[in-house]
């Protein structure tokens, strides 16, 4: 009799989709959080297989800052169409204008920090009691504060200490009303993790993560997109360089790095010599050494 031995990628997949039929099985009305990045990629590719053949039962939420780069929101539309599924946007502009947030000022301004505000107004609005996210321990000292299921409050704030233990397979969700949880499937997955997954299971990814020519300038030691949205002064010189991404977000702070990976297995090879982590090259994570937790404990991603 043969046996089957899963391998590691196997057994990433299997925690992660045992996890997705948690989320389902607990809470009333869950929402993947869909930025148009790769790990939001991957997590929509595994709720897929975890439910298959009947579509995901999720909706997918976006809060679309205003300042994306175009080939996301393209690619965002075009998986939703595939998938037939419902996509809720929260609009950081709409905040904007309706006072619920003001917009920042000067050379470096984003609006990253704006997002918690549409994010948890979106949460409310359409009743979510539990926001499904591609976050990884890996990414960022905070990120690995983490659970599996992770509590927010009545106000969509996080507290890292005053999270639940999670013994063996056993998650709890239970919460009061007003309260929700963010949940993350791939928390034990790395970068290369997800490169080797989206290799193996041929998944479409934006083509930003590929090296391609691109006008940029050097902002805090990166390669930051040029783009209507940037503030400028005479000291900021617009060249051409071939870059990739390894992290999507706002455009504004975003850098990328100079690279000639322009297909999977070259990327894969890349992100195996390198020794900063993939939001080393994130303008807002570089405010402060704690911007990410701070952050998170208003209610971010």
């Amino acid at each position: 009799m043969r046996k089957y031995y899963l391998n590691y990628i196997d057994e990433l997949e299997s925690e992660a989709i045992y996890v997705l039929r948690e989320v389902y099985a607990q809470f009333q009305n869950p929402v993947i959080l869909f930025s148009g990045g790769k790990d939001s990629i991957v997590l929509t590719h595994l709720a897929k297989k975890a439910f298959y053949p009947c579509k995901v039962p999720f909706a997918l939420m976006h809060v679309d800052t205003g300042h994306n780069f175009p080939e996301t929101i393209q690619f965002r539309d075009d998986l939703i169409q595939s998938l037939g599924a419902r996509l809720i946007v929260g609009s950081v502009q709409e905040s904007i204008d309706q006072g619920r947030v003001a917009e920042e000022r000067g050379k470096n301004a984003t609006r990253n920090a704006l997002q918690i505000t549409t994010l948890l107004d979106a949460i409310e609005e359409h009743n979510v009691d539990c926001a499904i996210g591609g976050g990884r321990r890996d990414e960022e000292k905070a990120r690995a504060k983490e659970r599996f299921f992770s509590h927010r409050d009545d106000f969509g704030q996080w507290d890292p200490k005053n999270q639940r233990p999670e013994l063996w397979n056993l998650f709890n969700g239970k919460h009061f009303e007003g309260e929700h949880f963010r949940v993350f499937p791939i928390s034990n997955w790395t970068e290369m993790d997800v490169w080797n997954y989206i290799k193996r299971e041929n998944i479409q990814i934006p083509s930003l993560y590929f090296a391609h020519s691109r006008k940029v300038i050097w902002r805090n030691n990166s390669w930051i997109p040029y783009s209507e949205h940037l503030k400028l002064d005479e000291r900021d010189e617009i060249v051409s360089k071939k870059v990739r991404f390894r992290t999507l977000g706002d455009i504004t702070i975003t850098g990328g790095i100079e690279s000639d990976a322009d297909t999977l297995e070259k990327i894969v090879q890349e992100v195996a010599a390198m020794r900063q982590t993939e939001r080393g090259n994130r303008a807002d994570d570089k405010r402060s050494e704690t911007a990410m937790e701070d952050r998170k404990r208003q209610g971010y991603f």
